[in-house]
């Protein structure tokens, strides 16, 4: 595994003199919306969107040494370690040929967020962090699963109890060093975007 990250990174400092690729997290909670809009950013500004949960699932998927490793961790309840997510995420960059994406749903947790960029070296551009109220994401998750409430809405706010105490410290970090923007998500999908759109605009202004 090792040795495909050397290659890669030999590739990057030699035959590629290419600056390194532009790196956006996007963080927000169970309902927040941030996949829809993430497709949108994808159509409008030409990133890629990598989400760290499908190739981890995708990953498992595929029957490889890896994968069942990742798997009989789930199963025991274990935490999947930083590097195996990271690995993933930066092989799905290298395999994409763009130098633009999107990481949706990492990092979790300040140790994901260290280890992302010891391993890397990439510090992202920004933080996209899609703040929405329990509320409001409780009554969009209820709406789109019509199972029964009572184990949906436990569930739901033990999803969005861990994304709080997890996430905030990164959402600190980041905030610290003036890389978070934060958008409200309560308002409709479209008023959403019109902001999103003005942050990638800047964005694009500055990278040119």
């Amino acid at each position: 595994m090792g040795t495909v990250v050397e290659a890669a990174n030999k590739g990057a400092n030699g035959s590629i003199p290419k600056k390194s690729p532009i790196v956006v997290f996007v963080l927000g909670g169970p309902g927040s919306g941030k996949g829809t809009q993430c497709a949108n950013i994808v159509e409008h500004f030409g990133y890629t969107h990598l989400s760290a949960g499908d190739l981890l699932r995708a990953e498992i998927k595929s029957g490889s040494e890896n994968g069942t490793m990742i798997q009989n961790m789930i199963k025991e309840g274990k935490i999947v370690p930083s590097e195996v997510t990271i690995k993933l995420l930066q092989r799905a960059m290298q395999e994409s040929g763009n130098d633009k994406f999107l990481i949706d749903g990492f990092p979790r947790n300040e140790e994901n967020r260290a280890a992302f960029e010891n391993v890397t070296g990439i510090e992202p551009a920004f933080v996209l962090f899609f703040d929405c109220p329990e509320e409001e994401m409780e009554r969009r998750l209820l709406s789109r699963n019509q199972g029964r409430e009572d184990d949906n809405i436990e569930t739901i706010r033990k999803r969005f109890k861990v994304f709080l105490e997890s996430s905030l410290p990164v959402i600190n970090y980041y905030d610290a060093k003036a890389k978070v923007r934060k958008i409200d998500a309560a308002r409709p999908v479209e008023e959403v975007f019109e902001t999103v759109k003005a942050i990638f605009a800047s964005k694009n202004e500055k990278a040119d």
